[in-house]
């Protein structure tokens, strides 16, 4: 019985060549992080990456409409008197990029922010409503990333502002 054998060198060079081949599919397969955004509130914060996002180019218009009506999956806890910083990333603001706030699914802002990290006054988010003078418990938050070149949505940041309870 004959066994064909393998020179040691060609061996290693098997081996490396799959150990190379393994490492690029692993990497391939990891996705780029998207930037983040972060809501604080006093000592506390939250942080999130978009729930839609597209790299940084446009959404189509029914994906970015469909993520505003999205639920929040992150949610700080406000006082009356409490202010609510928002940070983002700045790759958020680069390039004629800005971002906006907009509130329960609708734009909240004429025009969007190129600051980093914007503090805003929670009680700007509780207004008694006009009809029933009832104020909200709680606001569904969108940050929304934008390009003032060519006016487009390019990643949407979902928290959740809950009022904290009188008792």
């Amino acid at each position: 019985m004959t066994v064909a054998l393998i020179p040691a060198k060609a061996r290693r060079a098997g081996v490396v060549l799959g150990a190379v081949s393994a490492g690029l599919l692993v990497l391939s397969a990891c996705d780029k992080p998207t930037p983040l955004a972060t809501v604080t509130v006093g000592s506390g914060s939250v942080h999130s990456e978009a729930s839609c996002y597209n790299g940084g180019k446009s959404l189509q218009t029914s994906t970015a409409q469909s993520c505003l009506n999205e639920k929040a999956d992150h949610t700080i806890t406000v006082g009356p008197d409490d202010t609510v910083g928002f940070g983002v990333d700045p790759a958020l603001t680069n390039g004629g990029n800005g971002w906006a706030l907009f509130l329960n699914g609708q734009q909240a802002e004429a025009q969007p922010s190129t600051a980093t990290y914007r503090p805003i006054p929670a009680g700007s988010f509780f207004q008694p409503d006009q009809t029933t003078g009832q104020a909200p418990k709680s606001v569904q938050v969108a940050l929304v990333e934008s390009n003032g070149k060519s006016p487009s949505i390019r990643g949407i940041w979902h928290f959740e502002l809950k009022m904290k309870s009188s008792d």
